[in-house]
């Protein structure tokens, strides 16, 4: 593949294991409080990401990074902790084969997120699919 391209194989790793967080989140949250689950969740990505960053030698000093950096990861990182709270609830109380769908939703989010304040431009396959995940999720809701 060419490297410029590598990005693909990294996505398609993000979706496999989103994949499998659904199910083992749904299967994760049986008989216990979805924040505690997410809490859980949390330490467990500390702890395999700060490993990670030691095995490969990228810590950085923290006063080397930028405000606005540190800005946009605290905004980040706030978001993904809700975005987290709402789905492990949302697991809690209903089937994975329609929570998941619903959360999928973030992509056309980000989609029109990436347009309008990334500046980003939408091409028609990007609209086309975009419009596809929304018909999907609606008629796997609905029906």
């Amino acid at each position: 593949m060419d490297p410029s391209k590598s990005w693909v194989w990294f996505a398609l790793g993000s979706a496999f294991f989103a994949g499998l967080t659904a199910l083992l989140g749904k299967l994760g949250v049986a008989g216990i409080n979805s924040n505690m689950a997410t809490l859980i969740r949390v330490v467990v990505i500390l702890v395999v990401t700060a490993a990670l960053v030691a095995s490969r030698s990228e810590w950085q000093r923290l006063d080397t990074i930028a405000a606005k950096t540190w800005l946009f990861l605290v905004l980040s990182g706030i978001a993904t902790g809700l975005s987290w709270l709402c789905y492990y609830r949302a697991l809690q109380l209903g089937p994975v084969s329609r929570v998941a769908p619903i959360d999928k939703l973030s992509v056309v989010i980000a989609i029109v997120l990436g347009v309008v304040v990334a500046g980003e431009t939408l091409s028609w396959p990007v609209a086309l699919g975009g419009a596809l995940i929304v018909s999907g999720s609606i008629v796997m809701i609905a029906f």
